[in-house]
């Protein structure tokens, strides 16, 4: 009986697997036709049966998209899968799709995690332009990213730098991995503003395990999902437990976020201590417009700020104090200019951040060489002509920011850490200029970047007063690993472990 019920189920499997290749088959007989017929596309690489050119995305596709441009140009289309993509790797076509362009790709492409972890993709990031989505990034920016915002938490940033040197003061003189440090000060500034608690190790709600929970959903979201190429699949999911993992997560998310907005609602804040749940929950009560914010709404805005606003703060210092140490005369020249704008005074303020010039050219080239973001997607809502190619609409439109920073056209030796380039340049990283976009640029563009230039660069300066910094005994800048983790956002694989040695002992 065993036996029998062992080949039926084989058989049972054998069948779906044949129908689902038969399917797909057909399906790629159609669009090859359909790309015959539309021969004017950009060039790119031959593509094989089924998969059309997926298998050369390999591990890490802003690397292997560089490959290709190197061989086509900077502008290739790909079929990935079932999805027609179009890549992008120079500054000038990066202009022209999120400039020029910009409003027929206002799009982003939505994912099958995004989907069932950002509440049907109701967030920032992933939410389709339109009416929706402007309301919700006009309520973010007013009430926690503006200039005025900004501005008004520098006392939470100030509180948490310090908590930050005085955790990393008490590990002298033994080693510390710095990458976690870091990490869990860009947790916690964020935590403080969006919920008004602290999440970390001995925080309120530390016992939920929000940070492992935040880290399921970075991986969910930055793993290989074959319904984001074979939309016409996405069933294959439930069969491999794919699609009952995200909805694990999802739930116990879900459960924390029920809890932390019942609190809210049950406090009562003076205006001057509200946190970004309060303010959201004021816009829910109030809200008349034809685009009402719901708790779920709320819900997956929580969680876009922490996608976004942790990982990017967090993997740009990670990187910088990376490449200090592998470029000592870097890091001197760096300390030089904070101490001596220092003085005799033991802690950085905001005001002293604009005297810091050759630190920010140290931020803008690790933005550079590492933007956290390396591709910026974007799908298209309508036919365009782009360098005189028919671009069809539902396009995938992928700018390769990484190989833009790295495009031999923009910069004189691109891949030397050298931030004496940016002297007596009017280069930005605010998308402005589409050398170097690594908050993206146009409508899409990252409304963070006020906020994100706050928190770097304040928690940098310090780090850079406060001690002096070595790599662990034996250990030399070769030995570094500098492997690096594909997905929405891009981090270092391994953890950067350091020797911190107090400068005023």
């Amino acid at each position: 009986m065993a036996l029998f019920q062992w080949l039926q189920e084989s058989f049972r499997l054998f069948f779906l697997f044949a129908f689902i290749m038969m399917v797909l088959l057909m399906k790629f007989l159609l669009i090859d036709k359909s790309r015959k017929r539309r021969s004017n596309l950009p060039p790119g690489p031959p593509t094989l049966p089924i998969i059309g050119n997926l298998h050369q995305l390999g591990n890490m596709p802003h690397l292997s998209l560089q490959s290709l441009a190197h061989k086509y140009g900077p502008l290739i289309y790909l079929q990935l899968g079932q999805i027609p993509t179009l890549v992008v790797s120079s500054a000038k076509l990066a202009k022209e799709v999120l400039k020029t362009h910009d409003l027929a790709l206002a799009n982003h492409p939505q994912l099958f995690a995004a989907k069932h972890l950002l509440y049907n993709c109701t967030d920032i990031t992933f939410s389709p332009y339109g009416a929706y989505w402007r309301h919700i990034r006009k309520i973010c920016i007013h009430e926690l990213l503006s200039d005025k915002r900004v501005n008004s938490h520098s006392s939470i940033r100030d509180e948490e730098v310090a908590r930050l040197i005085c955790r990393i003061t008490g590990t002298y003189p033994g080693t510390i991995n710095l990458s976690k440090m870091l990490r869990l000060y860009t947790n916690d500034v964020l935590c403080r503003l969006v919920f008004g608690r602290d999440f970390s190790e001995g925080g309120d709600y530390f016992p939920h395990g929000f940070r492992e929970m935040l880290d399921e959903v970075r991986e969910h979201l930055a793993g290989f999902s074959v319904g984001d190429f074979f939309p016409s699949l996405e069933f294959i999911h439930t069969l491999t437990g794919m699609k009952s993992r995200l909805q694990d997560t999802f739930r116990r998310l879900d459960q924390l976020f029920d809890q932390i907005l019942n609190e809210h609602l049950a406090s009562e804040k003076v205006e001057e201590h509200k946190d970004l749940v309060d303010s959201l929950l004021d816009v829910h009560k109030n809200d008349s417009d034809e685009q009402p914010l719901t708790t779920d709404s709320i819900k997956a805005i929580i969680l876009d700020m922490f996608d976004a606003g942790t990982d990017t703060n967090f993997i740009t210092l990670d990187w910088v104090m990376t490449e200090l140490l592998m470029n000592p005369e870097v890091m001197e020249k760096a300390q030089r200019e904070v101490r001596s704008t220092m003085k005799e005074r033991r802690v950085v303020a905001e005001s002293d951040l604009n005297q810091l010039q050759y630190m920010r050219f140290v931020i803008k080239e690790v933005l550079r060489l590492h933007p956290p973001a390396p591709i910026v997607p974007r799908e298209s809502m309508e036919d365009i002509i782009l360098e005189g190619y028919k671009i069809p609409v539902k396009t995938r439109v992928l700018v390769n920011s990484w190989a833009i920073g790295r495009n031999p056209e923009s910069w004189e030796d691109p891949n030397t850490f050298k931030p004496e380039r940016f002297l007596g340049s009017n280069i930005d990283h605010r998308g402005q200029d589409f050398k170097l976009i690594p908050f993206g640029a146009g409508r899409r563009g990252c409304p963070g970047i006020k906020f994100a230039t706050a928190v770097i660069e304040l928690a940098l300066a310090q780090l850079l007063y406060s001690f002096d910094w070595e790599l662990p005994p034996g250990t030399s800048a070769k030995d570094l690993d500098l492997t690096e983790v594909f997905g929405i956002s891009m981090y270092k694989k391994e953890s950067l472990c350091v020797v911190a040695k107090p400068h005023f002992l």
